[in-house]
């Protein structure tokens, strides 16, 4: 379970650093395909990795900047 717990948190890491960097605006379909690796393990993730993937595929669907201050350009 050590293993998978490692893998999922390298992951997450990836998906933070795609999503800071804005890629799925630049490049929705690898960002896309990223989730598909996170979501095999769906069941083992806890709470918080959950709602950041949701946030993410949120900001994907909807084409939103990833801003982690909270500020957003659209008003």
């Amino acid at each position: 379970m050590q293993d998978l717990r490692e893998k999922i948190e390298l992951r997450m890491q990836i998906l933070e650093q795609m999503m800071n960097r804005n890629m799925h605006i630049k490049d929705p379909e690898t960002v896309l395909q990223f989730f598909d690796r996170l979501n095999y393990c769906w069941s083992v993730l806890n709470e918080e990795d959950k709602d950041y993937i949701h946030g993410a595929q949120f900001a994907l669907e909807e084409q939103i900047e990833w801003n982690i201050n909270g500020n957003t350009d659209q008003e």
